[in-house]
Formats: structure tokens, C-alpha cells, sequence
């Protein structure tokens, strides 16, 4: 695979998550949004970082480093929608309104 092949899907990836982010309401959705982009940004920077070093180890670490902050924020994430679901019973974002409550 070339250099630009994968510039081009990792350009993909964040395509789709920002119109998914932007355009979403639900907070489910705006969350895989994000995770696109980061899935996105963290192929590009694998995919350059191997096809230029020559596909030193120090790239498939950075991208298990990576997966592991993305595992944990999305466990955050979900556990923060979760909370507000069950206390307001709330799951799209234009119905939550402010968390002073």
C-alpha cells in the first residue's frame, strides 16, 4: 500500500467523522463520530510512520498506546451518557441543556 492510498482512507476516516459528529444528535452517535476521527488521524500517522522509517516497532507501539487511550476514552464516555441517561433520562444532545443540574 502507498503512502497516498492511505492518506486518502485515513482523509476518509475523518471525513466521516466530523459529518457524523456535526451532524448527529444523538450523544451515541456524536461519540462514534469522534472515535472515526481519532481512528482516522491515528492511521495516518501509523501509515506515514511506517512507510518512512521503514516499519520500525516504534510505530505498531504508537498505535497500541493509542487504542489503549481510545479504549479508555470511549469507556468514559459511555459511562458519562449512561449517568445522564439515568438521571434525566436524556440521550440527545439538544434535550440535555446545561449539567448544572
Amino acid at each position: 500500500m502507498t503512502l497516498q492510498a492511505i492518506g486518502v482512507v485515513a482523509a476518509g476516516l475523518i471525513g466521516l467523522g466530523v459529518y457524523g459528529t456535526l451532524s448527529q444528535q444523538s450523544i451515541v452517535m456524536l461519540m462514534m463520530g469522534l472515535e472515526l476521527i481519532i481512528n482516522g488521524v491515528l492511521l495516518a500517522t501509523v501509515g506515514f510512520w511506517s512507510l518512512t522509517t521503514g516499519g520500525l516497532p516504534e510505530g505498531q507501539l504508537l498505535a497500541i498506546v493509542a487504542m489503549a487511550v481510545m479504549a479508555v476514552e470511549m469507556a468514559i464516555g459511555f459511562a458519562l451518557v449512561v449517568a445522564v441517561f439515568r438521571r434525566r433520562e436524556v440521550d440527545m444532545t439538544d434535550r440535555l441543556g446545561s449539567m448544572k443540574h
